[in-house]
């Protein structure tokens, strides 16, 4: 299903040409019937002659109800433009036909409405009309169909210049992110609550667990309905009802969002490019009450202008917007900028980054990947799919990164690694940036837990305690009389174990989990203590510790009075 927006002026007659397309009246509330004007979002389906499913999102046309008219127009990439013959093209038009483009809308046809109220001369000169105003625009060119909706004159013509408009925009795309900005959230009875939005970037199915951001609510898709009927699974670019089960309908609102928790940002700070408007009459500065509109929300912001103090009319600069709530965004959706004093459009544009890292007084933000990972320095593979939406190979363990970070990272932990001189560094020191540039160079080597100069030679390995160690075997000497620190050390660097007051060579508890190997080859069901004291001819004493030692490592499991084979058992 393809979703479409009807844009333009009040009394246009939007709803009416909706309601001779599709058999549904959009305008919902008794007062739009009785002013004759729509005032909030209406909605309505029909199938085209190509077969093709088709919703409408009719927008308010009155400038009072603008931040409605926004509300709807967030995640359609098409629209029906809408202009009465009897009217002409209209200060509201023109807003709106900017909002448009702002939001990034490419395809789109034009609606000459009320023609049957006006002579051949006067349709000659508002067809004109329209060529003027729409020129340079996404509407250049675009088909002029005129109607006269309550006649039902042009409406087929309409319903196929709509079937060619949907060949010309195209499927909507699925990167396996769905995003769902509500527009609508009411009580339905018997169900519980039901959000309604337009669905792109992924798909949704039912009993799935989502998120609502803002608000932090994990929720469950109890169904979904499309077009009227329940479906088990919806793709994106489709008008969505989801019944949720587990949040109020008085927790949501218009312009929250419904997402995969794991495969979002949420952020409250955010870098743009803002288009101005040529037609304002003064700069634009931080100075000012601004609202953005993103998805389907209304948002007061405030803003930094980048790298200047203001922005002239008809130019384009870089922006820092401040969100009073986090929401799900990424790096090309776009938003629309209002300033509320003045009461007026300043211009819209798109999300450029939506966790800058720079100061805004050196911030040059753009699109590119390689920007962010410049920025960061060292990013997860993942953190930047969240960051930026593209999946990018990892370029060192689980990091994305640049050379120049990991020649800087890598010189630092040589520098600590050198200055520790032979004893080393405990590889738990390092974070695991560091610990994935070690993996890249020669120059260091890691040794039982310790990370040296690939050159350094271990003082210890000749200690004189651990040939006496070697030497005893299963029944080694007392360590009494070694020096406490070279212990530590000695067990620092794995060249002893210590266990229940006892100390062996590392070798010794090697083969003697050789020993239970081979003991149980012959006792399949298990070994007993005193059996691997016979074999090993060692006194209680020693050989406890031992089976104790083999179990911690996993060499051995206890069960009851037995040992049997642990997932570290060696092969013999």
């Amino acid at each position: 299903m393809t979703v479409v927006a009807t844009a333009g002026h009040v009394d246009h007659g939007k709803s009416s040409l909706v309601l001779a397309l599709t058999g549904t009246d959009p305008d919902r509330f008794e007062e739009e019937k009785r002013r004759g004007l729509t005032i909030d979002l209406g909605f309505a389906h029909t199938v085209l002659p190509s077969g093709a499913e088709l919703s409408f999102i009719d927008v308010p046309g009155h400038v009072k109800f603008l931040r409605n008219m926004l509300a709807g127009v967030g995640g359609v990439n098409a629209c029906i433009f809408v202009v009465a013959a009897t009217e002409g093209w209209k200060p509201q038009s023109e807003e709106h036909l900017r909002i448009l483009e702002l939001l990034g809308v490419e395809f789109g046809l034009v609606a000459l409405t009320k023609v049957d109220l006006v002579d051949d001369d006067l349709l000659e000169l508002a067809q004109m009309d329209v060529a003027d105003h729409v020129e340079g625009t996404f509407l250049d060119g675009a088909p002029v169909i005129p109607v006269a909706a309550t006649e039902g004159r042009g409406v087929d013509e309409m319903r196929h210049a709509i079937d060619e408009l949907i060949l010309r925009s195209g499927e909507a795309a699925d990167r396996g992110r769905p995003r769902l900005w509500i527009d609508r959230v009411f009580a339905a009875k018997g169900s519980g609550t039901v959000a309604t939005g337009t669905l792109v970037g992924g798909s949704f199915a039912a009993d799935q667990t989502v998120h609502i951001a803002p608000g932090g609510h994990d929720v469950r898709i109890r169904s979904i309905q499309t077009a009227g009927s329940t479906v088990e699974r919806i793709g994106p670019g489709n008008r969505v009802a989801v019944n949720l089960s587990g949040v109020d309908h008085h927790d949501l609102s218009r312009g929250d969002a419904v997402v995969e928790s794991d495969r979002w940002h949420l952020t409250d700070r955010l870098d743009a490019s803002l288009d101005v408007l040529a037609s304002l009459d003064h700069e634009v500065s931080r100075r000012g009450a601004y609202v953005a509109y993103i998805g389907a929300g209304e948002h007061p912001v405030k803003m930094r202008v980048l790298g200047t103090e203001a922005l002239s009319p008809g130019t384009t600069g870089a922006v820092r917007l401040f969100l009073p709530d986090p929401l799900p965004l990424l790096p090309g959706d776009r938003f629309i900028l209002r300033e509320s004093g003045r009461d007026e459009t300043v211009g819209g544009g798109e999300i450029l980054d939506i966790e800058p890292v720079i100061r805004a007084s050196r911030a040059a933000p753009d699109r590119t990947i390689e920007r962010v990972i410049r920025e960061r320095g060292w990013v997860t593979a993942g953190e930047l799919e969240r960051l930026t939406g593209e999946v990018v190979e990892p370029t060192l363990g689980e990091w994305v990164t640049t050379p120049e970070a990991v020649a800087a990272t890598l010189e630092s932990v040589l520098e600590r690694v050198t200055g520790a001189g032979v004893t080393g560094v405990d590889l738990a020191a390092f974070d695991d940036r560091e610990r994935a540039a070690i993996d890249t160079t020669d120059e260091l080597v890691v040794d039982a837990g310790l990370v040296l100069p690939a050159d350094a030679v271990d003082p210890y390995v000749d200690h004189p305690f651990l040939t006496e160690l070697l030497d005893g075997g299963f029944t080694p000497p007392s360590a009494d009389d070694v020096d406490r620190n070279d212990m530590r050390e000695l067990a620092r660097r794995g060249h002893i174990v210590q266990r229940d007051g006892v100390v062996f060579h590392t070798e010794t508890i090697e083969e003697a989990g050789r020993v239970a190997a081979r003991l149980l080859l012959e006792h399949p069901d298990g070994f007993t203590v005193a059996q691997f004291r016979d074999v090993t001819g060692a006194s209680r004493k020693f050989v406890l510790p031992l089976v104790s030692e083999l179990d911690k490592r996993g060499v051995t499991r206890r069960r009851e009075d037995v040992r049997i084979a642990g997932a570290r058992l060696p092969s013999v």
